[in-house]
């Protein structure tokens, strides 16, 4: 089903009504056929008006480097607020009117991934209506630049130094309960010493004077008998003298 159209020279749409509901001014398309609603005065009814301008939206210069992403985007801010509008269509411009079609379809844009010499070049943009006539057309002419150069910054020594030191994985460090754990044992042990020395220390404090001094003599007879046992023994008279026959 078309659209049907109302134009009359001699009445003029209202500059409120449907500008109030759509955000937009009175034509804003300042390129392209825009079809706008509009609320007459003779009817008071909604009606489409061809907003007539030149179809042609200028030529946009895109550099893009090569093994990049080329991304041509033929949306204009009125296009959303038209009625009538249809597809989208780019194509590859060869020269001497010849052209192929790359896409067509409801998407504003063309992408083309990791582009080269070979894809620089012309390329329009058309968008449809329901009409004969299109209602915008875009030419692009692409550039496609060198590749970029990432230029890698070298590592200072103390980077160098830290990789080539083995680092422990956060699976080899100990746990804090082993941690805790061993802490505890050790200080356990080392009481359980202190204790047995402040034990030993009070008996021998506290033993009577004469168990005291049997154990004193017990240590002096122990001693007096290891240095005799190192002295040499005198040869024997008996052994000694020349026997007599």
């Amino acid at each position: 089903m078309k659209a049907s159209f109302f134009w009359n020279p001699g009445i003029q749409p209202l500059s409120y009504g449907e500008k109030e509901e759509e955000g937009a001014d009175f034509c804003p398309n300042k390129c392209g056929m825009m079809l706008q609603p509009l609320i007459w005065c003779s009817n008071c009814k909604k009606q489409l008006h061809v907003c007539r301008k030149s179809t042609d939206c200028g030529v946009r210069q895109i550099n893009v480097h090569e093994k990049e992403d080329l991304l041509l985007d033929c949306e204009l801010n009125w296009h959303k607020l038209s009625q009538g509008l249809t597809y989208y269509s780019f194509y590859r411009v060869w020269g001497s009117n010849s052209e192929t079609l790359v896409y067509k379809g409801k998407q504003p844009t063309l992408t083309k991934p990791l582009v080269g010499p070979e894809d620089a070049g012309d390329y329009r943009c058309e968008l449809g209506t329901v009409r004969s006539l299109p209602a915008t057309v875009i030419h692009f002419k692409v550039t496609v630049l060198p590749q970029r150069i990432i230029e890698e910054t070298p590592t200072s020594n103390f980077e160098t130094e830290e990789q080539l030191s083995p680092t422990l994985q956060p699976s080899e460090y100990p746990k804090p309960e082993k941690v805790l754990r061993s802490v505890l044992v050790g200080l356990l042990i080392w009481g359980f010493v202190v204790l047995i020395i402040s034990f030993v220390t009070a008996v021998l404090c506290f033993l009577p004077g004469n168990v005291m001094d049997s154990i004193k003599s017990w240590f002096l007879t122990n001693k007096v008998a290891a240095l005799q046992s190192q002295v040499p023994k005198a040869p024997k008279e008996n052994d000694t003298a020349p026997s007599h026959k």
